[in-house]
């Protein structure tokens, strides 16, 4: 039954794609048929096939190894503080950000990055026939954030057309960033290293695999009409001077974002509290809604907060995912404090409903990580637009009408995703 569910549910996305879209006749659903297979293979391959498998959990345990070593960084500075059980993720998780970004700096100053996004960029290009741009942006969108992956094809931005504008967003809502990604092992790992190994595994696969159901989102949102140049070329991009260099660059981009993911946490989870308080401690109260809440949920929800509203309006999509019927609102939940909030505070409650068992079904929570494993959510909308924008001014119009339909194919893909992944797990 989950099964047919998540089939449903791929039809239903992609249906949802051929609403919204302008050009319906132009779609190519050769290349849509191409980028489901690709993803499906990507799948396959690392979830069902043993070599395979055993070579993403390989990369997995040593992605854990890494979060030690940024634990080890934490703690001489520190000290105590840096015990995530005792006093929060502050000092625990977010300097994993600085370790893991100023490690990606460094690995892109040695070249190893931009060999694996030529590579991974040349099988999506045979595969669904795009032009290299796309290509390059959508693979460096599965190893850096929405506004460096264009660095990567910063020589292309002025003279990209609108569907290439529009599958180069989209790609940065389907995916996350690499420096971001050891925060949400954490929280949904917890101090478990076998837990975390589970979960990296899971959002590197994640990542992969929504990086061609970004591009068939974009691509029936607006397909492609125009000639468009077909070369795979990497932008240098400043890589520092040195390796020196490169490690301290990187520290400072994840020192500005740890400090944005930090403030953002804190003013989104007071913003929630005092929405909930008008919501449940008035309103609730006043209309004795709380309690019929309560009891029609079997306590899942306390009374009228922001969580049952989101709860509700997105638990069809929850469904479609095919996770379990009674996690069906919870899940609903986290899809809604994504889209809404972000994805940082919706992984972070996934974490507690794990942790306090109120999520026990494995299936549920991995096809719910797959689900969450995009940077598709409003504050995300302004960032992409200010911070390409600032590479090609010229494309400032495009980028901005372009937006609001880039969010939508994003949320779909990694919607998508977990469609797929759940066919297999």
């Amino acid at each position: 039954m989950d099964i047919f569910r998540n089939l449903f549910g791929i039809l239903v996305f992609i249906g949802l794609c051929w609403v919204f879209s302008k050009k319906k006749r132009a779609i190519s659903w050769r290349l849509v048929a191409g980028g489901l297979g690709l993803q499906l293979l990507f799948a396959v391959l690392l979830l069902k096939v043993p070599l395979m498998e055993e070579a993403m959990t390989a990369c997995s345990i040593f992605f854990v190894t890494l979060t030690s070593f940024s634990s080890d960084g934490a703690k001489f500075v520190f000290g105590e503080l840096a015990t995530e059980t005792i006093y929060g993720f502050g000092f625990s998780i977010l300097p994993s950000i600085l370790f893991f970004s100023a490690l990606s700096s460094i690995l892109y100053y040695l070249g190893v990055l931009q060999r694996i996004v030529y590579g991974l960029a040349w099988i999506m290009k045979r595969t669904m026939k795009l032009s290299g741009a796309e290509c390059l942006a959508a693979a460096a969108n599965v190893f850096v954030g929405q506004t460096e992956a264009p660095l990567l094809v910063r020589p292309y931005l002025d003279k990209m057309t609108r569907s290439e504008i529009l599958c180069l967003m989209t790609g940065g809502f389907a995916t996350i960033a690499g420096g971001v990604f050891a925060a949400y092992v954490s929280f949904l790992g917890g101090d478990d290293p076998a837990s975390k190994a589970i979960f990296a595994k899971h959002l590197m696969t994640a990542s992969l695999m929504s990086a061609p159901a970004a591009i068939v989102c974009a691509k029936i949102l607006l397909p492609e009409t125009k000639q468009v140049d077909s070369r795979l070329k990497l932008g240098k991009g400043d890589v520092g001077a040195n390796v020196f260099d490169a490690a301290a660059k990187g520290t400072s981009q994840g020192l500005l974002l740890a400090f944005n993911v930090g403030a953002i946490l804190i003013v989104f989870t007071a913003l929630v509290a005092m929405l909930n308080y008008v919501t449940k401690d008035i309103l609730g109260e006043w209309t004795d809604l709380n309690a019929s809440i309560a009891e029609a949920t079997s306590g899942d929800f306390s009374g009228l907060t922001l969580q049952y509203v989101l709860g509700f309006a997105f638990a069809p999509f929850a469904w479609l995912m095919g996770v379990a019927p009674q996690d069906i609102t919870l899940v609903g939940q986290l899809l809604g404090e994504k889209i809404v909030l972000n994805e940082f505070f919706a992984y972070q409650h996934l974490g507690v409903f794990r942790d306090s068992d109120i999520i026990t079904d494995e299936r549920t929570l991995a096809v719910t990580a797959y689900a969450l494993c995009g940077f598709a959510n409003f504050a995300s909308v302004g960032i992409q637009v200010a911070g390409i924008a600032i590479l090609a001014p010229k494309q400032r119009e495009n980028l901005a009408t372009l937006a609001w339909k880039a969010l939508l194919g994003g949320t779909i893909a990694c919607l998508m995703t977990a469609c797929v992944a759940g066919l297999l797990l």
